[in-house]
């Protein structure tokens, strides 16, 4: 099982990503983006994630292992202020009023969790792809 997250935009809005398993896509992301130079809190290259609980939610995820970060975590939801600095899984991009976030958290969030398939552990890499 090989997971990829490859950002194809970043801008004050947040960092709006593409979830891959195995080279194929599957799920939309958004992260938040933080000044001054909207930078985001899960860094490029691999990550190591471990299966966890979003407490809040009340639901399964991961919970991805960041030096001088704690419960970074993929969850639902579908503007930046919905996270912190976690990972929201979507289903498509959309525009809600005039802000741009994901769509159908609820759906693209199980399909991520059906492929993760309840492992303990997996790495994720995770790539910058814009320009």
């Amino acid at each position: 099982m090989r997971f990829q997250l490859k950002r194809v935009a970043i801008h004050e809005y947040g960092a709006f990503g593409v979830l891959l398993q195995n080279n194929i896509p599957f799920a939309v992301t958004l992260e938040r983006t933080f000044e001054p130079d909207n930078h985001t809190v899960v860094p490029t290259g691999m990550v190591l994630c471990k299966r966890s609980h979003y407490y809040k939610g009340g639901y399964p995820t991961y919970e991805l292992q960041i030096e001088g970060h704690s419960r970074v975590l993929f969850h639902r939801g579908n503007l930046e202020q919905h996270s912190v600095g976690c990972i929201l899984v979507a289903e498509s991009f959309a525009v809600f009023g005039d802000k741009p976030g994901v769509s159908d958290s609820k759906h693209g969030f199980a399909e991520f969790m059906i492929l993760a398939k309840g492992v303990p552990e997996f790495n994720i890499e995770v790539f910058n792809c814009t320009t």
